[in-house]
Parts: structure tokens; C-alpha cells; sequence
């Protein structure tokens, strides 16, 4: 396809296709003449890509060719492309190391991981951005006087091992390699939002069904169960 249809496909204006190729972010199409290139799937497929990144996950530009570049890593397995990706993501605060909470909040996550049995996790442990917060996170919790102890951080540990095969099993839907790397990043943007978004309206619906007045007691329910 030529760069007027690569654009209407992906819905992304051909000046824009043109600046990414010029940062890095898309590989070049193949030239055809001196002034024209053809592209295809794969390019339409990054753009996908660059789009969830830049536009709706407020990725900047040094930060999305960071990812792709991990992403197009072949030296790496499917694994460590995908680890290498996701890591390039932004992830929010560090750890203050000043804090005294920290290395009580290191403990915590380091039980947890080892409780719900996530030998990579443990493996990692501080190099991984995503440990990194979840220690910065609790410490925040703590020093707050908010509940994060084990009984606590478990629930929610052992939820997200189960969206994390839901995620994966998204990702292989994708035919490719590349593909489900590009995917795995995408999705990790994208659908981060959504997950929030459910909990908060979960919360809502908790809450009437607990609080609101004539929601249903399920203490009375019981209680009244063998009455005519």
C-alpha cells in the first residue's frame, strides 16, 4: 500500500507517518521510485503501536522508541522481548530510600511474591521496574497507617495472576512473534485503564449493595431465611 492508504487504514495522518519515520519509529517502507515507498502489515501494525503508545498512552517519543527497539530485539527470546518492552514503559514513582517505610515494604513484596509462588519475580526482585513500584506503593500505605500487610496484598496478588493469563492468552491470539510483542506492549497501555475503570465501578456496585439505603443485608437475608 502507498503512504495515502497506509494512512487511512491506520487512521493516522500521512504528516504524522512521515515524523515517525523520520524519529525511528516506523521502519521504512520499500522504495519504488525515487519519491515513493509501498508498505504493508507490519507497518500498519506498528502504527497501531506508535498510536497506543504515543497518542493514548502519553508515552514521549524517546520513551516509544526505547520500547519498539526492545520490541525488535531478535538476539532476545519471545520472553525477554516482551520483559525488555514492558520495562521500557514509564512506571511511575521510585522507592524513597530515605524512607524508613521502604525496607519494611521491600520485606512485604518479597513475602508476597514468594507466597503466591513467583520464582521470576523473586528472581529479579529490585531490577524490576514493576517490583520497584509496588515497594514504593506500599511504603506509601504504611506510611499513611493504611492496611498492606501479607493478609492484606494477597487477594489482590493472586487476582492478578489470574488476569495475567487472560492477558497472555490475548497476546498469543496474535499470529506472529512480533505481533504478539507489539500486542503485549499495546494491551499493557490500553488496557490499564480498563482495569481501573472496572474496579472503580465494582466499587460502586459494592458499596450500594452495602451501604445505600434499602440495599440488601445479607446478615438479615439469612437470618430471615426460614420464615414464611
Amino acid at each position: 500500500m502507498r503512504l495515502a492508504e497506509l494512512s487511512e487504514r491506520s487512521g493516522v495522518s500521512t504528516a504524522t507517518i512521515k515524523y515517525y519515520l523520520r524519529e525511528g519509529l516506523l521502519q521504512p517502507g520499500r522504495r519504488v521510485s525515487a519519491t515513493q515507498a509501498e508498505y504493508d502489515d507490519a507497518h500498519l501494525r506498528r502504527l497501531r503501536l506508535v498510536r497506543a503508545l504515543i497518542q493514548l498512552g502519553k508515552v514521549p517519543v524517546a520513551t516509544a522508541r526505547e520500547v519498539i527497539a526492545a520490541a525488535e530485539d531478535e538476539s532476545l527470546d519471545r520472553h525477554l522481548r516482551l520483559g525488555a518492552a514492558t520495562w521500557a514503559l514509564p512506571h511511575g514513582p521510585e522507592p524513597d530510600e530515605g524512607d524508613p517505610e521502604t525496607d519494611a515494604a521491600g520485606r512485604t513484596a518479597a513475602e508476597l511474591l514468594e507466597r503466591v509462588g513467583w520464582q521470576h519475580g523473586q528472581e529479579l526482585g529490585e531490577l524490576s521496574p514493576a517490583y520497584r513500584r509496588l515497594v514504593a506503593a506500599v511504603a506509601a500505605l504504611r506510611r499513611l497507617g493504611y492496611p498492606c500487610d501479607l493478609a492484606h496484598l494477597l487477594p489482590y496478588a493472586r487476582l492478578a495472576a489470574q488476569l495475567a493469563v487472560t492477558d497472555m492468552d490475548l497476546v498469543e491470539e496474535q499470529p506472529t512473534e512480533a505481533g504478539q510483542i507489539e500486542a503485549a506492549v499495546a494491551l499493557t497501555v490500553l488496557y490499564e485503564p480498563v482495569l481501573l475503570s472496572l474496579r472503580r465501578l465494582a466499587h460502586a456496585e459494592e458499596s450500594a449493595r452495602r451501604f445505600m439505603d434499602g440495599g440488601v443485608d445479607d446478615t438479615d437475608e439469612d437470618a430471615g431465611g426460614g420464615e414464611a
